[in-house]
């Protein structure tokens, strides 16, 4: 874990953004322009802390350039792609802000919109998210899988996950020092906040294309994504395992009972097709059966056991000038010389 903010102390930003970045050289130019904008126009002090993915593009070089010519910028850099769910976690493990705002680099969630979440967070709310009510430049059948996969996931868990969400969304110091406590890797943030609880509340804005660059979840990254939400906040897979083990053993029953009505009243039964469709059938539904009760054990366990570290930092570049110099806006101003203070001992 990061503990860079955490030395922030009373001269902490207010703000701080969070923005994982991987392989966008295309966009950073444009993306910084509209950050600093926003930086200027918040009413209060706030830094923007850029989460390089392992790029294997220019973008940590232009992000190591921006972070020494504005004092507001950090820059994480990671030893490897760790993917977008542990990217933001890294970003907001360093965050000092007392309202920390996610972000995507390619400009598809507006910077512009984040003085709407601030507005909210100054109302009371603990977490502002960012709801889509237009999404440009994408294609009928990602709309309508996304549709369907919040539809399903409302289904299968009892956790409350808005639709058309993303990780778009103001947090506030409470929830992030909720948030910071857990530590499963199998990260599906959305969730976790939604899972969190706490007052929340929505911001809608339009979303529009990206603005330069490809999009770095084409669809079998999106299904990973969805499999860890359901497998993350719902036992139901393991318990759909459960009761079709029981169905087949059901049918496997019905089909023995068939197959012996067909072998004493009927000659058109194979040899030796009752025993061996039977057999079959009966233990097939009983492995899947225990398969199904076994799951459930070994999902609570997987989910505790593993103790890696989320993510490896390579290099921080922002950090230090920063806490250097609310360590020094910190120090007391007239010390009390050395040996007088042993003499006062």
């Amino acid at each position: 874990m990061i503990n860079a903010g955490n030395a922030a102390g009373r001269k902490a930003p207010v703000y701080s953004l969070v923005i994982p970045i991987f392989n966008e050289e295309a966009v950073l130019p444009l993306l910084v322009r509209r950050i600093t904008a926003l930086l200027d126009k918040l009413d209060a002090s706030a830094e923007a802390i850029f989460v390089d993915d392992g790029s294997r593009d220019t973008s940590v070089i232009f992000l190591r350039g921006m972070t020494a010519s504005d004092p507001r910028f950090r820059l994480i850099e990671l030893s490897r792609n760790f993917g977008h769910q542990i990217a933001i976690t890294a970003g907001m493990d360093a965050a000092a802000g007392d309202a920390v705002i996610v972000m995507d680099a390619d400009l598809q969630d507006p910077p512009e919109v984040v003085l709407d979440l601030v507005a909210k967070w100054k109302e009371g709310y603990e977490i502002v998210y960012a709801r889509r009510t237009k999404r440009e430049g994408e294609t009928l059948f990602k709309r309508a899988s996304a549709s369907l996969f919040y539809r399903a996931l409302e289904q299968m868990t009892s956790v409350t996950i808005p639709r058309d969400v993303g990780d778009f969304r103001l947090v506030g110091r409470k929830a992030l020092e909720t948030f910071k406590q857990m530590p499963e890797r199998d990260r599906f943030v959305r969730g976790m906040f939604g899972w969190m609880g706490f007052k929340q509340t929505a911001v809608s804005f339009e979303r529009p294309e990206r603005a330069a660059g490809e999009t770095k979840y084409p669809f079998w990254k999106m299904v990973r994504l969805a499999v860890h939400g359901v497998i993350s906040f719902s036992d139901k897979p393991l318990r759909l395992a459960l009761w079709s083990g029981l169905a087949i053993s059901g049918f496997a029953a019905v089909l023995g009972l068939y197959a012996l009505a067909s072998w004493l009243f009927t000659n058109d039964v194979v040899h030796g097709w009752t025993s061996t469709v039977v057999i079959i059938s009966f233990l097939s539904g009983i492995n899947l059966f225990m398969t199904g009760i076994i799951g459930l054990y070994v999902g609570g366990i997987h989910a505790e056991v593993k103790r890696r570290p989320l993510y490896v930092v390579d290099r921080l570049t922002g950090f230090e000038q920063a806490i250097a110099a609310m360590r020094n806006a910190e120090a007391p101003k007239d010390r009390v010389p050395a040996t007088r203070e042993r003499r006062l001992g």
